[in-house]
């Protein structure tokens, strides 16, 4: 890598930065701005800032492959900053000065673009920060051992330096972030008011550095959403991670409450407004119709099609260390376009991979696991959702309801994985329930048989009829992951169906499928 033939400051000034814990949503908030007239297209035009493209490495991991259907999947890397700079330190207290990102979100949007992983990147991982381009034009030395969230402050950058951060996450994912889209925490405040507040589940009144929140479900905007997606005191550990599981679950309800509102002109302008406003953005989505085509290109994912991860890790004293070959395989699941449980989409359904598989740069797929294969050694094709068999099919779209009554934080998300990766295909969280011992399966009068198929999975589970609608599966503490009986897939051909236990534990284990009810599982430790 050589040094820049001039110098030149990362963010170029034409609006400010994206706000933490956002997500998808934010781009969809522009779709229609180019149907409102040239004067509000430029408008928004002047609102967006641009970071500049020379910071941006120059070796890089590959370019994805078009799918069978077509489709390119889509890496995009969302941050939030914390500065106290432009007015800031009104809504995050503390003195002016260059934030860090705190908030990181690497979302792959599936080829099909149907479905989406978005997978949060703890502040205080340690990482390698490659070389990063600094004010003077010259390039930063290779660093190793580093907190992640420290790539965004090099150089000192008055607005930051996203394009580090990228560079960073493609060293330590072997992926090609395509897109990078920043916040600040007056753009998040303005983008919750345009939305007219975002509904949340605080687990615990909290009262802690300046942060002031009440317990129990609420909608929230403006300098309470911040504190929400800010509050690490006083909830659970106080630990980052806990806080990384209150803004997926943030995301989700923002994700939900922008497709609640629908897409007509009186609802988006003013969400466009204020989006543009607050964002800082790579070159390659640099004017509202960039924006507007990357926000049509996600239109059809769905709330129940997007799951949320955390990279798989472990304390290292006060820091965090990624927990190996699980955090491997999770990158090389996204570099083949696969879902967590180890699926082709239906846009990469016939060919093993939908995109080039293996990075240039940065991790390797983990030990004994061929990048043009799934990284489970035992986990069978995707069951086929066309099957009509009793014993197969039929029985497996019934929908289930999970709740967590084994006082196990992350169980509920963790069965839901597991019972796709049996092939159920319609699952939903529920609240956590009142502590129970044993697991309940509770049935609607019709579907015993398939309350009878779900109990093979749980020995010992009480069936109780009752249920309005499909199964309620209640965990108890006898139920810390499913038993593995063979099950017929969704074909009815008898074929078993991949084990629950192929999926790597540091998968499984930190996975919040969005459609979680808003008050499950928000608490680490």
């Amino acid at each position: 890598m050589t040094d820049a033939t001039q110098t030149t400051a990362l963010p170029r000034t034409r609006g400010r930065r994206i706000a933490r814990g956002l997500g998808a949503a934010v781009a969809a908030l522009v779709v229609a701005a180019a149907g409102a007239g040239a004067w509000y297209y430029q408008r928004l035009d002047h609102n967006i800032t641009t970071f500049a493209p020379e910071g941006i490495a120059s070796s890089r991991p590959p370019v994805a492959t078009p799918a069978p259907t077509g489709g390119l999947p889509v890496n995009v890397l969302l941050l939030g900053s914390d500065t106290r700079d432009d007015g800031n330190g009104a809504l995050g207290g503390g003195d002016e000065g260059v934030g860090h990102s705190d908030t990181a979100i690497l979302l792959h949007v599936y080829a099909d673009h149907k479905h989406a992983v978005g997978v949060s990147i703890p502040r205080d991982t340690l990482v390698t920060i490659p070389p990063c381009l600094l004010p003077n034009g010259r390039w930063s030395p290779l660093r190793t051992n580093q907190m992640f969230n420290s790539a965004f402050t090099l150089g000192e950058f008055a607005k930051g330096n996203p394009a580090c951060t990228q560079n960073t996450v493609e060293t330590l994912t072997g992926l090609r972030v395509d897109h990078t889209l920043v916040v600040d925490f007056k753009g998040f405040a303005a983008i919750t008011d345009a939305v007219g507040g975002v509904d949340v589940c605080v687990p615990n009144d909290v009262d802690s550095y300046g942060i002031h929140l009440a317990k129990g479900r609420q909608t929230v905007s403006g300098q309470q959403a911040v504190d929400y997606v800010r509050a690490r005191h006083g909830i659970g550990d106080n630990s980052d991670i806990g806080r990384m599981l209150r803004q997926q679950a943030f995301m989700s309800s923002l994700i939900k409450k922008v497709q609640s509102k629908g897409f007509d002109l009186a609802t988006l302008l003013p969400l466009a407004d204020a989006a543009t406003k607050s964002l800082t953005v790579d070159p390659g989505l640099g004017s509202p119709f960039k924006l507007a085509e990357f926000a049509q290109s996600l239109q059809d994912i769905q709330l129940s099609d997007i799951q949320f991860v955390t990279l798989p890790w472990r304390f290292q004293g006060e820091r965090v260390a990624v927990v190996e070959p699980d955090a491997s395989i999770l990158w090389n699941l996204l570099r083949q376009d696969r879902t967590l449980d180890g699926q082709l989409t239906d846009a990469g359904a016939g060919t093993g991979t939908g995109t080039t598989p293996g990075p240039s740069t940065g991790a390797s797929p983990s030990p004994g696991v061929s990048p043009s294969a799934s990284p489970f050694a035992s986990l069978s094709a995707s069951p086929s959702a066309s099957g009509t068999a009793e014993s197969g099919s039929a029985l497996l779209d019934v929908p289930v309801t999970v709740h967590n009554a084994a006082l196990s934080g992350g169980l509920a998300g963790r069965t839901a994985l597991a019972l796709r990766g049996k092939g159920y295909t319609d699952i939903t969280l529920g609240a956590d329930a009142k502590a129970r011992s044993t697991t309940l399966i509770e049935y609607a009068p019709s579907q015993r048989a398939a309350a009878e198929q779900l109990a093979r999975l749980y020995p010992g589970a009480e069936l109780r009829a009752g249920a309005a609608d499909g199964l309620v599966l209640t965990l108890g503490r006898d139920s810390a992951t499913p038993s593995t009986p063979d099950l017929p897939d969704a074909t009815g051909s008898g074929a078993p169906t991949a084990l629950p236990s192929s999926i790597p534990s540091g998968i499984a284990d930190n996975t919040r499928p969005a459609d979680t009810d808003l008050c499950n599982d928000l608490s680490f430790g």
